[in-house]
This record gives C-alpha cells, sequence and structure tokens, in this order.
C-alpha cells in the first residue's frame, strides 16, 4: 500500500534520456511534489541501486538540474565509461516556496522530510532496482548545497555522503537571494547554520565534501567553513575551482560528486 494518496509517473512512451518524472501528494508539503528522475536503462538488473539526490537552488525547481545542469548526461557518461556505477540521480523540487524553501522544516509545511523522507519513499515504490536498502547520498548547489549540508547532517544516519557546490552555508545569506523575509520562514529555533548543526553531529557525519569557485560571491563563506571544520578537526575535503555562482561550474564539476558519491557506498 502507498504512503502517498496519490503518485503519478511519467509514461516511458514519451521520455527521452532516461529522464522520468513523478508527482506525489504527501502531508509534508500540504499538497503535491515534483521529481525529476535519471534512471539507467538496466535498472531493473540491480538492487539496492544506490540514490543520488541533487538539490537545485533559488528560483529553480525539478527540472533544473537536469535542463540547466545536464545532470542526467554528466551521470550517463560516467557510468557508460565504467568511472561510477549505475545509480538513480533523483531531482526534486525544494517544495516551491516563495523564491526557495531553504529545505528547511516550516511551521505550515515540512520541507526537510518531504526531502529526506518522501522523496526516497517514492522513488522505492516505482522504481525498479530500488529498495529500502538502496544507498543514499545527498547534494546540491547554493541554496541545493545549503540543504545537503543541513539535511545530510541532520538526518546522518540516512545519507552515506554529503556533496555541496557554491553552499550558503549561514541562514542570513539566504537574504541575498529572496524576495520573502527570513523572519517568514517560521522555522522556530532550529538549527540554521551548517556549522552549529556540524558541531551537534561530530563523530556521527556522513562523508564530506564541498567546493565553491574562485570568482562566487560565497567564496568567503565557504572558506570560513571549511576552516572552522578544521579547528573541529572534523574529516572532509574542500576544493576550489575557477568559476562563479552560474551553471557553467556546476556543470563541469557535478562530476566531482558523483564520483564522490560512487566511492563512498561500497
Amino acid at each position: 500500500m502507498s504512503k502517498f494518496r496519490t503518485i503519478e509517473l511519467s509514461d516511458k512512451a514519451y521520455e527521452n534520456d532516461e529522464l522520468r518524472f513523478l508527482t506525489i501528494k504527501t502531508k509534508n508539503l500540504k499538497g503535491r511534489g515534483d521529481i525529476c528522475l535519471f534512471v539507467p536503462k538496466n535498472a531493473a538488473n540491480h538492487r539496492d541501486l544506490p540514490i543520488y539526490i541533487l538539490l537545485h537552488g533559488v528560483y529553480g525547481s525539478s527540472w533544473s538540474w537536469s535542463m540547466k545542469g545536464g545532470a542526467h548526461i554528466t551521470a550517463k557518461r560516467l557510468m557508460d565509461k565504467g568511472d561510477i556505477r549505475p545509480a538513480i540521480i533523483a531531482m526534486p523540487s525544494d517544495g516551491l516556496w516563495g523564491d526557495g524553501s531553504g529545505y528547511l522544516s516550516h511551521r505550515e509545511k515540512d520541507f526537510a522530510k518531504w526531502i529526506v523522507s518522501d522523496v526516497p519513499e517514492a522513488i522505492i515504490e516505482t522504481m525498479a532496482g530500488a529498495t529500502k536498502n538502496s544507498p543514499l547520498c545527498i547534494g546540491g548547489l547554493s541554496m541545493g548545497g545549503y540543504g545537503a549540508l543541513m539535511l545530510g547532517g541532520q538526518f546522518s544516519h540516512k545519507f552515506k555522503a554529503i556533496s555541496a557546490h557554491s553552499a550558503i552555508t549561514r541562514f542570513e545569506q539566504m537574504a541575498a537571494f529572496v524576495e520573502e523575509p527570513l523572519a517568514s520562514y517560521e522555522i522556530g529555533d532550529s538549527d540554521k547554520n551548517v556549522i552549529d548543526l556540524i558541531k551537534k553531529q561530530q563523530g556521527q557525519l556522513p562523508a564530506l565534501r564541498f567546493d565553491c569557485g574562485t570568482s562566487d560571491d560565497l567564496l568567503e563563506a565557504n572558506r570560513t567553513l571549511h576552516k572552522e571544520l578544521q579547528e573541529l578537526k572534523i574529516v572532509h575535503t574542500y576544493e576550489e575551482f575557477e568559476g562563479g555562482h552560474e551553471w557553467p561550474y556546476w556543470q563541469r564539476h557535478l562530476k566531482q560528486t558523483l564520483s564522490f558519491f560512487d566511492q563512498q557506498i561500497d
């Protein structure tokens, strides 16, 4: 029996590039949510296929990672070459609240549980090769990088690895991107900053990496997080590459995320 009141899956006859689309109704969103999926053609021949969740940034939706970032093309290329093993790439919407939900638990809607619980469960219900034993990893860009770091830390028991590109690292940085006043997020007294949450999860964190472009306005914030993690002696990988807060940067460096995830699922 499905957990969801309704679950709609795209028809294979009309799909391209191994992309599939799910729409589900969930109590966490008090409505419907969308997920774009890259599912390898041979998925049915596998069991416990890993699920890699990629979170988009502000202004985006479930189509962003595929239709602006070509994530499915990168994933297929790496899998076809044997650089990474087959995996399902899940690209959900953030819940479509304002310019960006932050992937946080608001008073009325729980965008965190939408990502952490609903997305994997919907995939397991509908996709061949995915099971309750499928390893989970989480990554994202900008606001999605913030979401990956926060959710990966908060729900560390669920994830094998976290990877973030050009991440927002402190909640107040959202103000530079969104129209909505930060007070309207109604997230209460829960942790809002990555380092505060990570301090509480020392010794329990999944494998962690993040990167940022050398022309990105969030570069200093990412350098600060790297330094804070070093001072806490928390094992992680931090990298800087040429580029800014833009899709060409994320397109180029998604391969680092997918390769990192593949290395952590043994």
